[in-house]
C-alpha cells in the first residue's frame, strides 16, 4: 500500500440473488479522510454483478476525479482474485463486467486491489444499501 494513493472502496449489494441491488462508492484522500462518496441503484442483479459494477463506478469517479494511483479494498474475495488473475472467470456476464473493470483499471498509473473483511467496508455497503432503500421507498412493489 502506497501512502500517495487515493483510497477507494466499493460495494455491491443485492437483496436476493439475483434481487433488488445497489452500489455504494467511497473515496478518500491518501490521508484517509473522505472526498466524495457515491450509491447509485443497479435493478435486479446477482451479488457478484453488483460487485463489480460497484467497482466499475468507482474506477470512474475516480478517473472523473483525475486521481490515477489507487488502493482499491473490496469484501468480495472472489472480485479481487478474478481481477488478480487467481480465479478462472466462468460466468459470462462477469467476464464482460471484468473486461469493463480490466479497461478503466488501465488508465491508472498504479493500483493495487486488497480485500477486505466486510466490517472494514461499512461505509460503502451503507451505501449501496441506501441505494436499494431510496429506490425501494419510491417504487413500492
Amino acid at each position: 500500500m502506497s501512502t500517495n494513493h487515493f483510497l477507494l472502496f466499493t460495494d455491491g449489494a443485492s437483496r436476493g440473488n439475483p434481487g433488488q441491488a445497489g452500489a455504494g462508492v467511497v473515496l478518500a484522500g491518501p490521508d484517509g479522510r473522505v472526498i466524495c462518496c457515491a450509491k447509485k441503484y443497479l435493478g435486479i442483479c446477482t451479488n457478484n454483478e453488483a460487485e463489480y459494477k460497484a467497482l466499475n463506478i468507482g474506477l470512474e469517479t475516480a478517473l472523473k476525479e483525475k486521481f490515477h494511483n489507487l488502493n482499491i479494498y473490496l469484501d468480495s474475495e472472489l472480485v479481487v482474485r478474478q481481477i488478480e488473475g487467481v480465479y478462472k472467470i466462468k460466468n459470462t456476464r462477469l467476464s464482460e463486467l471484468s473486461r469493463e473493470t480490466k479497461r478503466l483499471l488501465s488508465f491508472l498509473d498504479s493500483y493495487s486491489i486488497r480485500h477486505i473483511p466486510r466490517k472494514e467496508n461499512a461505509e460503502a455497503d451503507r451505501l449501496a444499501n441506501e441505494a436499494i432503500d431510496n429506490h425501494l421507498s419510491r417504487d413500492p412493489v
